[in-house]
């Protein structure tokens, strides 16, 4: 699932580029050392923006991407699956990818590999109407996906997490609608994101239930890795450094200060909500650094057991290799 799939965002974009400039505004970070020149690099989204993006768009405003020597220049991509094929085109230096299409890509030979997480755990759910108090009593019951392969997966890991029959669930491809859904009482439950549309949910419907599927026997895998190209990774090391420190900086500033990363996301993406951006932000927040931890950290073990996870639900029919699949190295470093 990628961000935000299932949305009430969601709506064709066009290709934009958003050079967030800093010049002489207040609140702008370092400027990079005398006499270097920050090297220019696209870093698409993976689809439009919302508060787990904030710190991207903070860490640009400030100046916290010239400081460590590159000038991120962030796109908003059309589709979802934007990031993967731009990526491999060479269009794009950088992309925020959905773990579970990176997985897909390299059972592809994209030749793509996750260099840090952008959120330390899942952000897939399932949504449901408050009488369903549980997953399992969804059986019998409609649930709404979009058909994507990620959809299933977590419907099936939550059902079966639960002791319930996955096969006993009428499931029902809605597309990205699962808010919509929801409200008119078209399903009895829907996959979707507790961050996005369960946010919306809860302020729209109180009392919808959500079942966060690592809390049904998901391993906590992040949901969005920062990838590049293997080629990427070989020819320019310290550009992925750079871009790691960069973003680590800026996500480390979004959580200290939430009505800064508020901020800037509402000026990147003007029309932005900014009650609902601040509520997203609180539901997020915790999932951006892990307790005692950094921002951006992978953790093989972890990573592992995700694999295992991905082949069994039935996303990719082989193990992921995680050595294969992510470089721990940038985002592990000191």
């Amino acid at each position: 699932m990628a961000i935000p799939k299932s949305s009430p965002w969601r709506a064709p974009l066009l290709l934009v580029v958003l050079m967030l400039g800093c010049g002489s505004a207040a609140g702008c970070g370092d400027a990079p050392q005398s006499g270097s020149t920050p090297t220019p690099a696209t870093l698409l989204l993976d689809f439009q923006p919302n508060m787990v993006h904030s710190g991207t768009f903070l860490a640009v405003r400030r100046g916290y991407d010239r400081a460590a020597g590159v000038r991120l220049q962030v796109q908003i991509p059309s589709s979802s699956t934007d990031a993967v094929k731009l990526l491999r085109a060479g269009r794009a230096r950088f992309a925020y990818v959905d773990i579970h299409d990176l997985a897909i890509a390299d059972a592809r030979g994209a030749g793509l590999v996750g260099v840090m997480a952008l959120v330390q755990r899942p952000l897939a759910a399932v949504l449901a109407q408050p009488d369903v108090r549980r997953p399992r009593d969804l059986a019998g019951r409609r649930a709404g996906v979009t058909g994507l392969p990620s959809d299933l997966a977590v419907l099936r890991s939550v059902v079966q997490g639960d002791g319930g029959d996955p096969a006993e669930v009428r499931t029902v491809t809605i597309g990205f609608q699962a808010v919509p859904a929801l409200l008119a009482r078209r399903v009895d439950a829907a996959t979707g994101f507790w961050n996005a549309e369960g946010v919306t949910l809860a302020r729209r419907r109180p009392g919808t239930r959500e079942f966060r599927v690592d809390d049904f026997g998901a391993p906590a895998y992040p949901e969005l890795v920062l990838a590049a190209t293997r080629e990427t990774i070989r020819r320019d090391p310290a550009l992925v450094q750079s871009t790691v420190r960069a973003l680590r900086r800026g996500y480390t500033a979004a959580v200290a200060a939430p009505g800064a990363a508020v901020d800037a996301l509402v000026q990147a993406a003007p029309g932005t909500d900014r009650a609902t951006a601040a509520a997203e932000f609180a539901a997020v927040r915790r999932a951006l650094i892990p307790p005692g931890g950094r921002f951006g950290a992978l953790r093989p073990a972890l990573l592992r057991r995700w694999a295992a996870w991905e082949q069994r639900f039935g996303i990719v029919r082989r193990t992921p290799d995680v050595g294969a699949v992510f470089d721990t190295r940038f985002a592990n470093a000191p």
